[in-house]
């Protein structure tokens, strides 16, 4: 849960724990804080002698020399100035650099449960803008307000060494101020809160109609939709707006506090000056200690917001990396080749461990046979191939292949003899050849070419501009359905799997493309174990077993012809429907 009424050291501890890695960046930072913090007490300390010492004794030298200090303090200062700077920006960015490696490297690893359950513009909003954001806990929070803490400390005690009088005369307001920066603080910081739910709100809208801009322009609701965005736009600009209006009031509240305060010392100074209690170096060094002194503070309550910001987003994103929704990988067994057979044995699975979608599931599948999954919407057929794969664990029973338990098996030794074809073809940004290896570098163009002749694709590739090296763009949009399937099957065979798994890689293909496919589908499962979810029961004729499930459970399990022969059968009522449907 958030704290938002207070810093959480805890989780402001292990974000800086991430620091670790860098410590002499750290350290170094705090070293030129505490340099700035002593070096601009300097220059006021130096004026104040100038005056005293040498223009009311008519030195010119002597002033000339401090003259000379006083630049070599400036010249110092501003380099100082720039490396600490640097220094801070340095170790910010070192350090969300890392973290959004560590986030990405953690996020591929999740259970496909955690992708069913989280949109995709959450899972971008903390691998880019959460962890962009805890980077303002290194250059605007921890160090940057510690830096500001010890020049208030520092400006405080040259202040009460030189004059303590003085400078309890000009503390007479820092109340106000503190109350004022304390009103100032809790109000940007919820402005700055509902900022940041709009942002997400906005984003959430603007992704979801981008994405579906066909259904909006083909239902004619580009109007309404406008309407809906210029609403969610008001609130986020008057939140901003907001959040303006409060600096536009704390900036010149604390104007007219300095100014207060700079009235008090000079009407109690001069008094003093007369009858020599201060000196006239004092009132002219005292003007700048006491801007020095109210322009930390004045920023200190903007930081600490930045610092609170900083630590809510990190604690969505350490949420994110706390998530044990990851497959386990505790098997040790690596293979090169496998076998191919497959056995399911008493399998249940339910995807929120109440609602089983599979019950005592069974079968037995002999290498390089073709196993045909049949069944209706919600039967299951898409489970089995993701539990075979890995992508979920099994709530009860077990599954081998070549008679070894898949958790026995390294994760990605398994998978990667493996080769699945999905029914919605995802293809990245990037050319044909890229989207075939996936950037395996193992995997060359020679290899490509091959593997796209042997099923048929190689022809409508090269018809492409540049072939190979067409640019595809986002999810393939420039591609038929038919194209982005072949695209897909050789990008299954080009690793040469042992196992091919076809989940209704023919469902949404024309008729016209679907002689290609079905070619192309026959040279994929050649000589090796394929398990083929089918929508359209006249590309499963030629498997060796198809399985029927119904509600989770297997109801039939033969060959294609054997179930045909159930007259009240299930795979016969499906038959049936689809060919009487076709005529």
């Amino acid at each position: 849960m958030e704290n938002k009424n207070s810093i959480n050291f805890k989780l402001l501890a292990r974000v800086l724990r991430e620091a670790m890695p860098y410590k002499k960046l750290f350290i170094l930072a705090f070293t030129f804080a505490i340099s700035l913090a002593v070096l601009m007490t300097v220059r006021p300390y130096l004026i104040k002698v100038m005056v005293d010492d040498y223009i009311f004794n008519y030195d010119l030298n002597g002033m000339v020399r401090i003259l000379v200090y006083v630049l070599l303090v400036l010249v110092a200062n501003s380099i100082i100035q720039y490396l600490f700077l640097y220094d801070i920006n340095l170790l910010g960015q070192s350090v969300i650099r890392d973290l959004r490696i560590k986030v990405f490297n953690h996020i591929n690893s999740l259970k496909l449960r955690y992708f069913d359950t989280t949109p995709i513009g959450k899972s971008t909003t903390r691998v880019i803008n959460d962890i962009e954001t805890i980077n303002s806990i290194f250059t605007q929070g921890v160090i940057t307000i510690i830096s500001d803490l010890l020049t208030v400390f520092t400006v405080l005690t040259i202040m009460f060494l030189t004059s303590w009088r003085l400078s309890l005369i000009i503390l007479i307001t820092m109340p106000l101020l503190v109350y004022a920066t304390y009103i100032f603080k809790e109000k940007v910081k919820a402005a700055y809160t509902k900022v940041r739910n709009q942002v997400a709100e906005m984003n959430a809208f603007l992704q979801e109609r981008i994405t579906g801009m066909r259904i909006v322009q083909a239902f004619g609701s580009e109007e309404r939709e406008l309407d809906s965005f210029k609403k969610i736009n008001r609130t986020y600009t008057q939140a901003n707006l907001d959040s303006i209006l409060y600096y536009a009031v704390f900036f010149p509240v604390v104007e007219i506090i300095s100014a207060l305060s700079l009235g008090l010392m000079v009407w109690w100074g001069a008094k003093s000056s007369l009858e020599g209690l201060v000196s006239p170096g004092m009132l002219v060094a005292f003007p700048i200690y006491l801007n020095m002194l109210y322009r930390p503070i004045r920023m200190l309550a903007d930081k600490f917001n930045t610092l609170q910001m900083g630590l809510i987003a990190a604690e969505r994103v350490f949420d994110v990396l706390d998530s044990t929704e990851q497959i386990q990988d505790e098997g040790s067994i690596l293979v090169n080749r496998l076998k191919g057979s497959v056995a399911f044995e008493e399998v249940d699975f339910a995807y929120d461990d109440e609602h089983y979608v599979l019950n005592e599931v069974s079968f037995t599948l002999e290498p390089n046979q073709t196993l045909a999954i049949v069944g209706s919407t919600g039967s299951g057929k898409s489970t089995i191939i993701n539990l075979l794969s890995r992508f979920y664990e099994l709530n009860g029973g077990r599954i081998l292949v070549d008679g070894v338990d898949v958790k026995d098996y390294e994760l990605n030794a398994l998978r990667s003899r493996m080769a699945v074809v999905l029914q919605d073809v995802f293809l990245f940004s990037g050319s044909i050849l890229e989207n075939i290896t996936l950037r395996n570098p193992n995997i060359s163009r020679a290899q490509v070419i091959e593997s796209a002749k042997m099923i048929g694709a190689h022809d409508f590739i090269m018809k492409l501009p540049d072939g190979y090296d067409y640019e595809v763009q986002e999810r393939g949009a420039t591609l038929s359905m038919g194209q982005r399937q072949l695209v897909s099957f050789v990008r299954a065979l080009v690793y040469q799997p042992d196992i091919l798994i076809l989940d209704e890689a023919t469902s949404s293909i024309d008729p016209e493309s679907e002689d290609i496919i079905q070619y192309a589908i026959e040279k994929l499962i050649d000589k090796r174990t394929s398990i083929v979810i089918a929508h359209r029961l006249s590309t499963i004729k030629n498997a060796d077993r198809v399985l029927v499930l119904d509600k989770g459970r297997i109801v039939e399990n033969g060959s294609y012809a054997e179930l045909l022969e159930l007259e009240d059968g299930h795979f016969r009522k499906l038959h049936d429907m689809q060919f009487l449907a076709a005529k």
